[in-house]
């Protein structure tokens, strides 16, 4: 008795009810909470992963039922320990993996001073901070910056111009 037919990603999302227990009541997994906490952006999973940002965003949901080989992609991706990505007892992450996140987080600051500096001093200083976030941690060498503006598209989402029309007259020289 199958429950439905799986996807190409071997993923479903758990039926309404399931042994009397609805789906969004019933979370299966953490994966969109670890994420967000280590500051991992999807289109970096999406890079990691090759898959689309949208299935991504589907995936993460804690409803969708994911196959166990999909959950370790997730955490080869998220470099975490596969249990923190299982729904528990609400206990909060690991502390190793709460100090990579919060390491993450410093140096997405410190990309972010460094991006934003005007004058040599500070970026020396900026430079310098990074140099030792690497000695700490060598791979936070990929790290990019926090958005400046909002969050980035992929190149297969449009912009809100698509979804507007606008008057002919406004495109046309006086």
């Amino acid at each position: 008795m199958s429950l439905s037919e799986l996807d190409a990603q071997g993923v479903r999302t758990v039926p309404a009810a399931v042994n009397g227990v609805s789906g969004p009541s019933r979370p299966l997994h953490r994966i969109q909470e670890v994420r967000r906490q280590q500051g991992v952006s999807l289109r970096r999973v999406g890079q990691v992963l090759r898959t689309d940002v949208r299935e991504l965003r589907r995936e993460e949901q804690s409803g969708t039922d994911l196959t166990i080989s999909r959950l370790y992609q997730w955490q080869e991706a998220l470099e975490v320990p596969v249990a923190d990505l299982l729904v528990d007892s609400g206990a909060p992450l690991s502390a190793p993996v709460m100090e990579r996140a919060r390491l993450v987080r410093i140096m997405k600051t410190v990309a972010a001073i460094r991006e934003k500096a005007q004058n040599a001093s500070i970026e020396r200083l900026a430079e310098t901070l990074v140099d030792q976030m690497l000695e700490i941690m060598p791979e936070l060498a990929g790290i990019n910056p926090w958005h400046s503006v909002g969050q980035r598209r992929s190149l297969e989402e449009f912009g809100r111009i698509v979804e507007r029309t606008y008057p002919e007259h406004i495109w046309r020289e006086p």
